[in-house]
């Protein structure tokens, strides 16, 4: 259910309390919440998810990325969120698209080479190009 990105990223769909204890026992240390609350009525609700990350040991952050795009806060809460990462992370959304896209802001924002940020991406069966611009600007130095 994971996708791998890299070896300190995993990125999923929705995930429920039971996808906590598969997180915690493949060694996941922070569990990333990209989907806004309520946005259908069968989504785990992010408190839910905390309460079962924090009992098993995990962090948790919420970034929540709605369909209208990505704001320059997001792409620093990802960034430093993964930047204080103690070990692997998942992120999650609807898809895991939004989760991906985030990344590659938050990696390009570092100076990562956007080809292997969509190297990665594209390993995992995500496509950056909504934010490939972004990715190039980013990386190269631009806001």
């Amino acid at each position: 259910m994971f996708r791998r990105i890299n070896d300190t990223l995993f990125v999923s769909p929705q995930i429920g309390l039971d996808e906590i204890a598969a997180a915690s026992a493949q060694g996941i240390t922070l569990v990333i919440n990209n989907r806004p609350e309520g946005e259908s009525d069968d989504q785990t609700p992010g408190d839910a998810i905390e309460a079962a990350a924090r009992a098993a040991g995990m962090d948790y952050v919420a970034i929540p990325v709605t369909h209208s795009g990505f704001s320059e806060w997001q792409v620093k809460a990802m960034a430093d969120a993964l930047g204080a990462a103690k070990g692997p992370v998942l992120a999650y959304c609807r898809s895991g698209t939004r989760s991906t896209l985030l990344w590659s802001l938050a990696e390009a924002s570092g100076g990562t080479d956007p080809e292997a940020i969509a190297a990665a991406a594209a390993g995992a069966g995500y496509d950056i190009t909504p934010v490939r611009a972004m990715v190039d600007m980013m990386a190269a130095g631009g806001s």
